[in-house]
């Protein structure tokens, strides 16, 4: 097994754990996470996104709580897995399964880069938001007020926090 794959194998055990410090660590200090939902710039907001949503979980979905990893890949450059995330969403209480397939790039020491989620928002939408999410999860206007709110979070989690 490459290094690089044993630190997204690291990262991902943690996720499992909500051990959002351990995945933190995964990072460099640099680091570019995108998905749907966020799009986030060093390791202090990708970090703090992971803290903010395993907190939460931990907070009031614990009871829900599952990830599961796969298709783990990584060379000196890339890298590449598989997860899914079974959650009850903290806004509506409502239960999701997110099926993700992440890309990564890597720095010479070995930190993650890159972090790229691929998801469909719909099929996440449907579930974590219900009716609205059917009926609007595939346009660009739920996907951008869904974005504002989830960055608004993060911001006032991050301002919490020394």
């Amino acid at each position: 097994m490459h290094a690089n794959e044993a630190t997204i194998r690291r990262f991902y055990t943690a996720f499992a754990n909500l051990d959002a410090d351990t995945m933190a660590s995964c990072y460099a200090e640099d680091v570019a996470f995108d998905d749907p939902v966020f799009s986030l710039r060093g390791r202090r907001e990708a970090g703090g996104m992971w803290r903010m949503l395993c907190a939460a979980t931990q907070a009031k979905g614990r009871d829900a709580w599952m990830l599961e990893f796969s298709g783990l890949q990584a060379d000196a450059a890339t890298g590449r897995a598989h997860w899914e995330a079974h959650y009850r969403f903290s806004a509506t209480g409502r239960l999701v399964h997110n099926i993700i397939d992440a890309r990564f790039t890597f720095k010479p020491d070995g930190l993650i880069a890159t972090h790229r989620d691929h998801f469909s928002f719909w099929r996440w939408s449907r579930q974590a938001l219900g009716a609205p999410g059917l009926l609007l999860g595939w346009t660009p206007f739920l996907q951008a007020k869904v974005r504002a709110q989830a960055n608004t979070s993060l911001q006032k989690f991050l301002a919490s926090k020394p």
